[in-house]
């Protein structure tokens, strides 16, 4: 199954400039998987959304087809086959 990663602006340096992944999971994948997948191809950028103990940062938000992942299951939220993931860091500012 092919799982599409939407990767912002601000992280592309993280992925060679990459603003889309696809990334290919086996069967009753998680979001867990599909990030350890993005990883592999650009480890730089496992280190932005997950800290040592491979938790989501708190100023990352993750959405699953539209849903939040901490409303959800957070990284043991189901991916499917046409799974679209984007990743939306958290901005301040005043």
């Amino acid at each position: 199954m092919a799982v599409t990663v939407i990767i912002p602006g601000a992280l592309r340096v993280d992925t060679g400039g990459e603003s889309k992944a696809v990334v290919e999971l086996g069967g009753d994948a998680v979001l867990r998987d599909a990030l350890d997948a993005l990883a592999a191809r650009h480890p730089r950028i496992d280190r932005r959304l997950r800290d040592e103990q491979g938790v989501l940062r708190r100023f990352v938000n993750v959405y699953v087809d539209g849903e939040e992942c901490r409303r959800m299951e957070g990284l043991d939220t189901p991916v499917g086959a046409s799974s679209e993931v984007q990743i939306i860091p958290s901005v301040a500012g005043g």
